[in-house]
């Protein structure tokens, strides 16, 4: 997606504040952080979403998932507890559409469900 700001971030066209990458994903500080410890994590292959996301993605998603943990731990934060958010589609929140990962941590969070 040549317009995707998430794809040009990875590419490197777009600066961030970059916090961890390997083959299949890239991470990086929110620039505007709805809790004190706030990192985004997207898969460097473009997928817009959750909807998007088949079988051949299994791999990709528990990489996330587990780069999220590592992250934590790094960070200091795994032991106080932490959010991995995901939001899919304009009403559950999404404002950019290539799918990512909202790692909070640092704050007391209210129970949401």
């Amino acid at each position: 997606m040549n317009d995707c700001i998430f794809c040009k971030i990875v590419k490197g066209e777009i600066p961030s504040k970059k916090v961890y990458e390997d083959e299949l994903v890239y991470a990086f500080y929110d620039i505007a952080p709805a809790a004190p410890v706030h990192v985004l994590i997207v898969p460097k292959e473009h997928l817009s979403g959750m909807n998007e996301a088949e079988e051949k993605h299994e791999k990709l998603l528990g990489h996330i998932l587990l780069t999220a943990q590592k992250l934590a731990k790094t960070l200091g934060v795994a032991e106080d507890g932490y959010r991995i958010i995901n939001n899919c589609g304009e009403k559950a929140g999404q404002t950019v559409f290539h799918m990512h990962f909202h790692l909070l941590a640092g704050a007391q969070f209210t129970n949401l469900v």
